[in-house]
């Protein structure tokens, strides 16, 4: 099923809602913009030869979703990001270039966990492709 974009819309901005609390408005929009990305990026290009991006192994946005909940989901997502950076040279500094294990703008300890997990919540909407 394909998303509508008010469908679309909406997600994006339940997703700066939900980050919006911790930071400042200007910055809020990297975090969601490189998730958003991801889940782009995994839903059109992994797994395929000769893609414009390439999805490492451990790269995709299927990988993101499995780091909900878990207390080093920050660190792990900047992991996540690196490796994409690592492949795709025109990316490195841009697509890893937001932290999200920052405790000054995501929150510390569970604050952070809960934070970071809706986030990829919002962007896990399973049978639509964005």
């Amino acid at each position: 099923m394909i998303i509508k974009k008010s469908q679309l819309y909406s997600t994006i901005w339940q997703a700066c809602d939900e980050l919006r609390g911790g930071m400042d408005a200007s910055q809020y929009k990297d975090y969601v913009l490189v998730l958003l990305f991801v889940r782009y990026i995994s839903d059109k290009y992994a797994g395929k030869k000769d893609a414009l991006v390439v999805v490492p192994q451990g790269g995709s946005f299927d990988d993101l979703t499995k780091l909900k909940g878990k207390p080093d989901v920050g660190e792990k997502i900047n992991q996540l990001l690196a490796g994409i950076a690592k492949e795709n040279s025109s990316l490195s500094g841009v697509i890893n270039g937001v932290d999200f294990d920052d405790e000054e703008k995501l929150g510390k300890g569970k604050e952070m966990v809960d934070r970071l997990s809706n986030l990829i919540a919002i962007f896990d909407l399973q049978g639509y492709i964005i």
